[in-house]
C-alpha cells in the first residue's frame, strides 16, 4: 500500500513539474522602443515641423522685443548725461519693464510650446501603446520592454525584437 502510495506521488510530482516546466518555457520576452516608433511615424514629422515654426514665430517676436530693448538702452546711454534725473529714473523704469516683458514673453512660448507638443504627439503615443498591447496580445508575449525608458539596462539576447510587429501593426516601415 504504501509502496502504490509513494508510486502515485511520484506520478503526481512528474506531472505538476512538468506542467510548471511547460508554463515556464512558454514566458516571452520582447522589447520595442517607442522613440524610434514615434520618429518612424509620418505623422511625427509634420509635427515637428509645426512645433518647429511655431518656435521660430516666437523667436521672430522676442528677436523685435530685444531689437526694441536694444535701441532704448543705446538711447538711455547716449543721452543720459544731458537728461534729468526724472526722465532717466523714468527711461530706467521702462527698460526693466521691457526686461520683464521679454522673460515672461519666453516662459509663456516655452509653456506654449511644450502644451502644443503634448497635444500634437499625445495621439500618436497612443497608438503605439495601443499596438504594443494588441502585439503582445497576438504574440502571446508575457512582457514586452521599452528601451526609451531608462529603467531597461540589460536585454537579454533571446528576447524577441517586437518593433517590426508593431510597426506593421501601424503600417508604418
Amino acid at each position: 500500500m504504501n509502496r502504490i502510495k509513494l508510486i502515485s506521488l511520484s506520478v503526481l510530482l512528474l506531472v505538476v513539474s512538468a506542467t510548471v516546466s511547460a508554463q515556464v518555457s512558454q514566458v516571452t520576452v520582447a522589447y520595442v522602443n517607442t522613440t524610434d516608433l514615434l520618429n518612424a511615424f509620418p505623422a511625427k514629422e509634420a509635427a515637428t515641423q509645426k512645433l518647429l515654426t511655431l518656435s521660430e514665430n516666437y523667436k521672430s517676436e522676442l528677436e523685435l522685443m530685444q531689437n526694441e530693448y536694444n535701441q532704448k538702452y543705446s538711447d538711455y546711454i547716449t543721452y543720459q548725461g544731458s537728461l534729468a534725473e526724472n526722465i532717466k529714473l523714468r527711461r530706467m523704469q521702462e527698460l526693466t519693464e521691457l526686461e520683464n516683458r521679454m522673460q515672461q514673453f519666453m516662459q509663456l512660448a516655452q509653456k506654449d510650446i511644450e502644451q502644443q507638443e503634448q497635444i500634437l504627439l499625445e495621439p500618436l503615443k497612443k497608438q503605439i501603446s495601443e499596438a504594443i498591447r494588441q502585439v503582445g496580445t497576438e504574440q502571446n508575449f508575457t512582457v514586452i520592454y521599452d528601451l526609451a525608458s531608462p529603467g531597461i539596462a540589460f536585454v537579454t539576447p533571446g528576447a524577441v525584437d517586437a518593433n517590426q510587429l508593431v510597426r506593421a501593426k501601424l503600417r508604418i516601415m
